[in-house]
């Protein structure tokens, strides 16, 4: 493949993708996954991508099509065991009886249909030049946890959230600072480390942090070791963080790319002001794929 041929074909699987997520992300059901394997004896995975494929509208009876759908779905598509996220501390800890809106801001549970189609990591990207979407599934109902404002999801407790903040909670340590709250996941799982000392959570929204303090930082492992902070996000970074001596600052307040490539280029301009003070970004890694 020429690079031109790359960079194309890296365009048509994210369209295609975003439309698909967006709108329809539950379009593969179960009883289409049952048809293919009993009918057919295909795995579940070879199932979920041959549907996947005509979801995303290829042909693999055209030669281009199957060129690309062989070059991007092998890499692409990931049958994900739930028990590996339902196990994580935080799902274990946190639980809602009832949903509660406050404000333009709603914390509910949802549930994912089993081979509803989702990402689930930072896009790999590999040496010829192909960037590739990383797609999960599981084969059975995923409940989770949801914040959303104005109907919005603005965080979930689905596994792209999860893998994505890993190795920022591997690295925390000392007095932490996180810029944005969401479900507070970042905050749970840095209070649990021995090695982290405080979470100072930053987030300028009252109803959002009235939810969660109502809801879910009672059931918070360590939670004397939270302090949050009412405050806009850039005020804070520019005005207080230099003066708390943070040994490490998380910002995570930008739902995807879209919204979040900008924040994140200033948030970068501000990390001289912190100069002891090590940073890392929520899903860099893609941030930087649109830059």
């Amino acid at each position: 493949m020429e690079y031109k041929d790359i960079h194309a074909w890296n365009n048509i699987i994210f369209e295609r993708l975003s439309l698909l997520l967006n709108n329809k992300p539950d379009f593969i059901t179960e009883e289409m996954i049952t048809e293919l394997t009993e009918n057919f004896g295909l795995s579940q995975t070879e199932s979920f991508s041959l549907l996947l494929c005509a979801a995303l509208g290829f042909d693999t009876e055209i030669e281009n099509d199957k060129k690309l759908w062989s070059a991007y779905a092998p890499f692409m598509i990931h049958h994900l065991d739930e028990s590996l996220f339902t196990s994580d501390p935080y799902y274990s800890a946190i639980r809602l009886n009832n949903g509660k809106r406050l404000g333009n801001w709603e914390l509910r549970e949802d549930t994912l249909a089993p081979y509803t189609a989702f990402v689930c990591d930072d896009p790999l990207v590999l040496p010829d030049g192909r960037i590739i979407p990383q797609i999960g599934f599981f084969d059975r109902e995923f409940r989770f946890l949801s914040v959303l404002q104005n109907e919005r999801e603005w965080m979930t407790m689905m596994p792209n959230e999860l893998v994505t903040q890993r190795e920022p909670i591997k690295c925390a340590s000392g007095r932490v600072a996180t810029y944005g709250l969401g479900l507070g996941y970042f905050a749970f799982m840095c209070a649990r480390k021995e090695t982290v000392e405080s979470v100072t959570i930053v987030e300028r929204d009252e109803s959002v942090i009235s939810l969660f303090k109502e809801l879910i930082l009672p059931m918070f492992v360590n939670k004397e070791k939270i302090k949050i902070v009412n405050a806009d996000a850039f005020d804070f970074a520019e005005n207080i963080a230099p003066k708390e001596n943070f040994d490490y600052i998380f910002a995570d307040i930008w739902h995807d790319p879209s919204d979040g490539v900008d924040m994140y280029k200033r948030f970068k301009t501000l990390e001289h002001l912190c100069p002891n003070t090590k940073f890392d970004y929520w899903i860099e890694k893609t941030l930087k794929l649109y830059m």
